[in-house]
């Protein structure tokens, strides 16, 4: 049986003339191509009771009364290749993708583990990260919790503040050279707990020279006296601010990096230098300064309420100025002097307990700024008054 009568699996009749037994008409005869399709794996095999089936019907004479058959043609939309002939060979872009597209289940995210609640009684500090991990610090979990991040140094810290006060208006009665050992002291507390305040540490070499800038301001106002202890004080610290700056410029780190350890190391020169004014004021002021302080600090690590706290404390540097102020020349006009020390205590209290609080910060700078930001309106204050 030739490819005329089959083709793709359908059987086809041909044309029959109008007399059976003459010989056929070659126009009337559908003439077919015997070649190959673009893709003949996927046609299906015939059987070959099915190819004498079809000789037979061929075979079979045709009625005159009959109209000429046309050959049958299944529509287009109902001719669907068997089920089995796509599973026998592998799908190359052929077949419909129906027959060997598999559902993909799609990746599951693993659960994120829920971060470990914080046992009572555990640890009151934690250290900033740099290195990636998640833990945070009390101040970030507080912000996330729409709480205050400010955590106050507490009484260990004010206590050791009042202390170093109390050494300062003790070595200014002695002279110059008794101020100047706690003063070296507070300069170094200084420099090392503001890099720990700005979350850089270790800095030692930001530490060492803001340190270096306060000695050498010292230096300079003992060489000057303490007449000229503005200029010296300016002096060593334009100095220093371009000497900062000169520094920076040489390091190889990035550009936001860098800008952040400029405006870090400047501060700390700065208040460094800042507090040689101890070192300048009059010896009275320095007295009726420190003794003001300390008390601040310790009437505000009471624990009161914020407002009651904080008029609490400035009603101590007030008195506490008017007792120290009694027992030198400047008498009653030392609860102004007091008072004004004891705001700006309290502005570097507040400072040391923001943004990265941790014990090291509480007991350096949150020992240091009170003392530190005092310095000039003990020498400003105790110009105008003494």
């Amino acid at each position: 049986m030739s490819n005329d009568q089959y083709y793709g699996g359908q059987q086809y009749e041909p044309y029959a003339d109008a007399n059976a037994n003459g010989p056929q008409n070659p126009a009337d005869v559908t003439q077919t191509w015997e070649g190959q399709t673009w893709d003949t794996t996927y046609q299906p095999a015939v059987s070959y009771d099915q190819i004498q089936a079809a000789q037979a019907q061929a075979q079979a004479p045709v009625s005159h009364e009959q109209p000429h058959p046309q050959p049958y043609q299944q529509p287009y939309e109902q001719q669907a290749y068997p089920q089995q002939a796509y599973e026998q060979y592998p799908s190359q872009g052929g077949a419909p993708a129906a027959y060997h597209a598999e559902p993909v289940a799609e990746p599951v995210p693993a659960p994120v583990p829920a971060p470990a609640p914080v046992a009572d009684g555990g640890p009151a500090y934690s250290s900033p990260t740099t290195s990636g991990n998640v833990r945070l610090t009390d101040a970030q979990r507080a912000r996330a919790e729409g709480r205050s991040p400010v955590i106050e140094p507490g009484m260990q810290p004010a206590a050791l503040t009042a202390v170093l006060g109390l050494l300062l208006a003790g070595g200014a009665s002695l002279g110059s050279y008794g101020l100047l050992v706690p003063l070296v002291l507070l300069q170094g507390l200084t420099a090392a707990g503001w890099f720990r305040l700005n979350g850089m540490w270790p800095a030692r070499q930001g530490i060492a020279l803001a340190f270096l800038g306060g000695l050498v301001a010292d230096a300079a106002l003992l060489a000057t006296g303490r007449e000229h202890a503005a200029a010296a004080i300016l002096g060593t610290l334009g100095v220093w601010v371009l000497l900062c700056l000169v520094l920076q410029l040489r390091s190889h780190a990035d550009p936001d990096e860098r800008m952040y350890g400029l405006m870090a190391t400047i501060a700390s020169a700065a208040l460094t230098v800042v507090a040689t004014g101890h070192l300048g004021a009059a010896p009275d002021a320095v007295v009726v300064g420190g003794v003001a302080v300390a008390a601040a600090v310790l009437a505000r690590a009471l624990p009161l309420p914020g407002p009651v706290s904080l008029i609490a404390a400035l009603l101590a540097a007030a008195g506490a100025g008017i007792a120290a102020g009694g027992l030198t020349d400047l008498g009653t006009s030392g609860a102004l002097l007091g008072l004004g020390a004891g705001v700006c205590a309290l502005i570097g209290l507040r400072v040391a307990s923001y943004d990265y609080p941790s014990r090291f910060v509480h007991m350096t700078a949150g020992v240091a700024l009170p003392l530190t930001a005092a310095a000039p309106a003990v020498y400003l204050l105790g110009r105008a008054l003494v």
